[in-house]
């Protein structure tokens, strides 16, 4: 692969197994710019089967998926789109929230994503615990999202059966009103 730079033409990637200087360079009628050894394609542009690009350019790492405005003591959590079916996904979204929150160093106001989120059914007692420990813990007040009328139903049904109040709303703006209105209420 080439992109442009002011100096010419730079040659930054070559497909896997290709040898730089026999198939690419002594086929070339210019010296192309080099500044470092080019990076291997990914091998998947020429395998026949579906390279997933999807799923590589719409998943967010569960570590980017927090977000804190000290101004306003506000933490938001981003689960959209996760898809929680092990005990071993469910604690570690439980472990990287406890960490996101516990260095805050302060309770705070939250609002939480569940847009297209998907808990498997036998998870979500210990899912509902999870996030009654958390809030507990580390929350002045949290309120949810999700668009899908089925997760406000499911997920208010088992958080109300932990004793959390579960404040789902349709969307973000209801979530945040709902939110401001709690800290006016509670000045």
């Amino acid at each position: 692969m080439f992109r442009l730079t002011a100096e010419g033409l730079e040659l930054t990637e070559i497909a896997p197994g290709v040898d730089l200087e026999r198939d690419v360079l002594a086929r070339m009628g210019f010296a192309p710019v080099i500044r470092r050894q080019p990076k291997p394609m990914d091998p998947r542009i020429f395998q026949p089967a579906i390279m997933g690009l999807k799923h590589d350019m719409l998943s967010i790492p569960l570590e980017d998926r927090f977000s804190y405005d000290e101004a306003e003591n506000l933490f938001f959590v981003n689960l959209e789109g996760l898809s929680v079916t092990t005990a071993a996904q469910l604690e570690r979204i439980r472990a990287v929230t406890d960490e996101h929150a516990a260095a805050i160093g302060r309770r705070v106001y939250a609002i939480v994503n569940y847009d297209n989120v998907y808990i498997a059914p036998d998870l979500m007692d210990q899912y509902s615990e999870a996030v009654r420990s958390i809030a507990e813990r580390y929350y002045l007040g949290v309120t949810r999202y999700t668009t899908s009328s089925f997760m406000r139903l499911k997920l208010g049904h088992v958080l109300q059966s932990r004793d959390v109040a579960p404040h789902i709303h349709e969307s973000r703006r209801e979530a945040a009103a709902w939110l401001a209105h709690l800290r006016t209420s509670q000045a």
